[in-house]
């Protein structure tokens, strides 16, 4: 599975969980792959031109905000989109919280639909 992590969540995260799930996963973050301060829209269609990526991001407005929301909705992505209360929480509190290493995570993100947006609280 890819998974990438965006602008509002840390890189250490993306480290932490790609050493965490080596071999098992990719995990990467957009700063990583695309530079600082990429726009939603270029990263969505970027990642989406790619193939099924998995997006956990700290950006819950993506979801709202209705230019982005019609861009994800239209990708080849599924995202997982942390509420604001989990986004301002520990690294190893949000890694609990996405149940990777459980049987609930990867299975459910394989049998999603590509373009659905979750929140994780």
């Amino acid at each position: 599975m890819k998974i990438v992590l965006d602008e509002n969540l840390s890189p250490a995260l993306a480290k932490a969980l790609n050493a965490l799930f080596a071999g098992e996963h990719e995990v990467r973050h957009l700063r990583e792959m695309y530079g600082p301060s990429v726009k939603d829209e270029e990263w969505i269609a970027k990642l989406s031109a790619e193939g099924r990526w998995v997006v956990i991001s700290g950006d819950s407005m993506i979801a709202k905000r209705k230019y982005e929301q019609m861009a994800f909705r239209h990708s080849k992505l599924v995202g997982f989109f942390f509420a604001p209360a989990l986004n301002a929480e520990k690294i190893s509190r949000q890694m609990q919280r996405l149940r990777f290493s459980g049987t609930i995570f990867p299975p459910f993100l394989t049998t999603s639909p590509e373009g659905r947006c979750m929140n994780c609280r």
